[in-house]
């Protein structure tokens, strides 16, 4: 899947509409290297956007996850 941004776009904002889930920011960051350096989007900017993890609470930090 691909997202395109609009101007304004962080990447917490983005994984948010994508994923439902602003941590997951960093899978994004990760599928888009060209990108990191970017903290506000302009627009029209073509991102890859990789599918959800099957259990996304894994990625969040021990302190924060509801098993830890």
């Amino acid at each position: 899947m691909i997202y395109t941004t609009i101007q304004g776009d962080t990447w917490d904002g983005i994984a948010y509409k994508v994923y439902e889930q602003s941590h997951l920011m960093t899978l994004l960051m990760n599928a888009n290297p060209d990108h990191t350096k970017t903290v506000i989007f302009s627009g029209n900017i073509v991102l890859k956007v990789p599918d959800k993890p099957a259990n996304a609470s894994e990625t969040l930090p021990p302190w924060r996850r509801e098993d830890g």
